[in-house]
């Protein structure tokens, strides 16, 4: 329980649905959806596409996205892979012979065809309830009328404000400048876009005059891409993975989104007692950012799209825990030779929906970077993501930029159980982060008997490209004694991500909905 004269809020509780999102309108859409006789995938495609206008910087029509559903209870989950591909046109050896060492995160080389958008329509069409344009309709009134930007939003629009290219600039920006907290944004043309999907589903944006716009803008920017590559485009669903720790099951998709790193970091720390170490101390610290250093150094090696990459057993072995787990020092930092994680923060919004009939849906969206590529289509001013940047150019890697290849993802949702106590779809933005601060989630919740709110409130930790970021949260006191261990500790610009949950009990089925304040969103239920 927590300490009611401490800053802080209370989880949210329920019986009928829920949903939980980063901004406050996208949750209340989904709920009146449900309230309309909408189910949890009617709700959470509606709020996430009114998070198209309520974030722009961190998602959408131009970007991919990745679901977890349960169907109901005890019926297992499906997972979704709605990621895009790299077109025909790309070639890594091409980048080469340029002189790159990395597609460069701001190039149409770096665009791959937005996955996103197929994903939506055929999740509506598989497991929905209610017609697409009535779940769009939401979405086509705020991008008409305008939604008032919100504090955290604001924050980082002023951030990612040099990021944005060209016509661009126009589409997002206000006179010229990132908007400010209450002034409103408003985007009429992709407004028109929504409609077209409504009414003509995925061909309302893979074919005619809206793919036509984005070939146009991207081969003007000199990319390679073509109205087949858009044509072409096609979601797939995929079986999920797991594991087990302490009791508790965490779920993920398989590569090319890095969920797998996230259930290695699990099996790693699984060789530690973590709960007789204090939540905040810099003993979990400290062992949580050495299996983040060894997890992420193996994902680095391995994770691609798996059609070029089949050592998924190898990387998810209790060998391979085992030997990562024996290389942490509980004394010192490990200071691995080619720490490749970028510091860069990347752009995501996550959020979860569940029904009366207790359908569950964990759904992760976005562009990569802030504003992607940070080019926008002429006419219809599609924001375009960047995935092809987390391609790398060396040659014969798994993850070697190649035509028709999906790139390693860092966007996860996740589902953790405790059999016969609770079911919960959740999910931690942050890019790079994601997979630590899954562990750190289930961590707070297994060895610490956290609930939903506290979990998700919890100061936060990442050791990444050498450093180690504490977010203010965390004492001087423990800092110093982090910096004895080796760790170079630095404050990060951002806080570290941003996260959604909801747990549905297994003997009451009552929701408990928590949403994090590092962001403007809220969990509502009805």
């Amino acid at each position: 329980m927590r300490d009611f004269q401490q800053i802080g809020r209370s989880v949210t509780l329920s019986q009928n649905g829920m949903c939980a999102t980063s901004h406050p309108l996208a949750a209340k859409v989904a709920v009146q959806m449900l309230e309309a006789g909408g189910n949890a995938v009617d709700a959470g495609i509606a709020a996430a596409m009114v998070l198209n206008i309520c974030e722009p910087q961190m998602t959408g029509l131009g970007g991919d996205c990745f679901a977890l559903l349960s169907p109901a209870p005890g019926q297992g989950f499906i997972g979704l892979n709605a990621s895009g591909r790299a077109p025909a046109g790309l070639s890594a050896a091409r980048l080469r012979a340029q002189g790159h060492s990395a597609i460069p995160d701001q190039s149409a080389d770096a665009v791959t065809i937005p996955g996103a958008v197929d994903g939506f329509v055929t999740l509506s069409q598989d497991h929905g309830r209610l017609p697409l344009a009535e779940v769009l309709a939401p979405a086509i009134r705020y991008a008409n009328e305008g939604i008032p930007v919100a504090p955290r939003v604001a924050f980082d629009w002023k951030i990612a404000e040099a990021r944005l290219q060209g016509r661009a600039r126009n589409r997002y920006l206000l006179n010229g400048k990132a908007p400010k907290t209450g002034q409103v944004f408003a985007a009429p043309d992709q407004a028109r876009v929504l409609e077209k999907i409504a009414t003509q589903g995925r061909a309302g944006f893979y074919e005619g005059e809206v793919a036509q716009d984005m070939v146009d803008t991207l081969r003007a920017a000199g990319g390679s891409h073509r109205l087949e590559d858009f044509a072409n485009t096609k979601c797939d669903y995929v079986t999920p993975i797991s594991t087990v720790y302490k009791g508790h099951t965490l779920t993920e998709l398989p590569p090319n989104g890095h969920g797998a790193t996230a259930l290695l970091m699990a099996n790693i720390l699984s060789h530690f007692d973590l709960a007789s170490l204090a939540p905040l101390g810099a003993e979990r610290i400290h062992l949580e950012a050495e299996a983040a250093k060894l997890a992420y150094d193996m994902r680095d090696r391995f994770i691609a799209d798996p059609a070029s990459n089949q050592r998924l057993e190898q990387f998810l072995s209790a060998d391979t825990a085992a030997q990562l787990a024996a290389m942490i020092d509980p004394a010192k930092a490990l200071h691995l030779p080619n720490e490749r994680l970028e510091a860069v923060h990347k752009e995501t919004v996550y959020l979860t929906v569940v029904d009366k009939d207790r359908m569950a849906l964990s759904l992760i969206y976005s562009v990569f970077h802030s504003f992607g590529s940070g080019l926008a289509s002429e006419r219809f001013g599609i924001l375009l993501q960047n995935r092809g940047a987390g391609f790398t150019l060396a040659e014969g890697h798994p993850n070697e930029a190649m035509a028709g290849r999906r790139p390693m993802h860092t966007i996860i949702p996740a589902m953790l159980e405790k059999p016969g106590e609770f079911m919960m779809p959740f999910g931690v933005m942050g890019g790079q982060y994601q997979p630590n601060g899954h562990m750190h989630f289930m961590s707070n919740i297994a060895d610490y008997g956290m609930d939903v709110q506290g979990a998700i409130d919890a100061p936060r930790s990442f050791a990444q490209g050498g450093e180690l970021a504490l977010e203010r949260g965390h004492g001087e006191a423990l800092r110093r004694r982090l910096a004895g261990l080796g760790h170079k500790v630095i404050t990060p610009e951002t806080a570290i991500g941003g996260a959604q949950a909801i747990r549905i009990d297994a003997q009451s089925g009552v929701l408990t909905g928590g949403s994090d304040p590092r962001k403007d969103g809220c969990a509502l239920g009805y």
